[in-house]
């Protein structure tokens, strides 16, 4: 039985999962879904005496028989496109069938996922996270969703010390000018920034919660690795993803209330998964604010090891 990795080209930290397996001598085939219909092929089949779909995968290195595919590591594949020799309307005609039909074809093995696209997909919107940990008892910042500018104002004008962070709601931030992504940063604000344009749009503001460090705490399988976040960057101190050279790191145990609230959290939306980041205040309390079904892990030397075996044993298939 075969471990499949669906990722793009480029990615060390499924390299990492990957040498784990290889050494242990756990078949893998890694794809990435984007290079179809160019570098992968698809055939399959489904009927009522066959009842789940049956057929291969070919990449340009190995194929990939579906019904042989034991667990799947959803890593970040490409998106899908189709464009070579067609028209913008039948590019993009095509370009939807192919995701359907081999993101289909994918999607629907009934095997263990880590983690499934859908599960991703509903975990990763924001407003949804926020309200689920609420249910399952974490603490969150005070946030305010609107396009109002007067009720942005007025929120910011009610929290203490009249700060809020504003945050991106999407993990897909806009291209610039030469079509690369840019980075859209937590920021602070007051309420005399807010501008008119705030209309065209959502927006996300919390309440700014003055922090000792964050914490990231990674979950595999209900096992719980978490990490102090300590930074010397002022602008890390905002967000830390600014400036990861001015990190150190702290291996840490997680607060047991909290951490029920964690694994009711994860298992609400079916995750074998996840990354979580939080605020821990300078009385020790912790503060929920984002969940990733897909973050990263690799930037934590002390825990790089501990994860990537606890990620190859589910895979594999091993208890824990």
């Amino acid at each position: 039985m075969t471990v499949l990795v669906l990722t793009r080209a480029l990615d060390s930290t499924a390299d990492l999962v990957i040498s784990e397996l290889a050494d242990r001598d756990v078949p893998v085939v890694r794809m990435d879904p984007g290079d179809f219909p160019e570098r992968l092929g698809a055939s399959a089949r489904i009927s009522s005496e066959l009842p789940s779909w049956a057929g291969k995968l070919r990449g340009q290195h190995r194929d990939l028989v579906l019904d042989q595919v034991r667990a799947v590591y959803y890593r970040r594949p490409s998106p899908v496109r189709v464009e070579a020799g067609l028209s913008a309307q039948a590019a993009r005609w095509a370009t939807a069938e192919a995701a359907a039909g081999v993101g289909g074809l994918l999607a629907s093995m009934d095997c263990t996922w880590v983690n499934h696209p859908h599960h991703n997909a509903i975990a990763g919107v924001a407003p949804v996270a926020l309200a689920t940990a609420v249910r399952c008892g974490l603490p969150i910042p005070e946030t305010l969703i609107t396009n109002d500018e007067e009720e942005a104002r007025t929120f910011i004008d009610s929290l203490p010390g009249r700060v809020a962070a504003y945050k991106a709601l999407g993990s897909a931030p806009p291209e610039d000018i030469d079509r690369r992504p840019a980075a859209l940063w937590t920021t602070q604000v007051h309420a005399g920034e807010i501008e008119s344009s705030l209309a065209l749009t959502a927006h996300l503001f919390q309440e700014w919660v003055p922090k000792a460090y964050d914490v990231r705490l990674t979950v595999v399988a209900g096992r719980m690795f978490a990490a102090e976040i300590h930074t010397t960057s002022d602008k890390a101190r905002i967000d830390i993803r600014t400036d990861y050279a001015s990190h150190t790191y702290v291996p840490c145990e997680v607060p047991q209330e909290l951490a029920s609230g964690v694994t009711r959290l994860v298992d609400e939306f079916g995750l074998h998964y996840a990354a979580l980041d939080f605020l821990v205040t300078h009385d020790g309390v912790w503060y929920f604010h984002d969940l990733n079904p897909n973050g990263q892990w690799g930037f934590i030397p002390e825990l790089r090891g501990p994860i990537t075996r606890a990620l190859a044993d589910l895979l594999e298939g091993r208890s824990s």
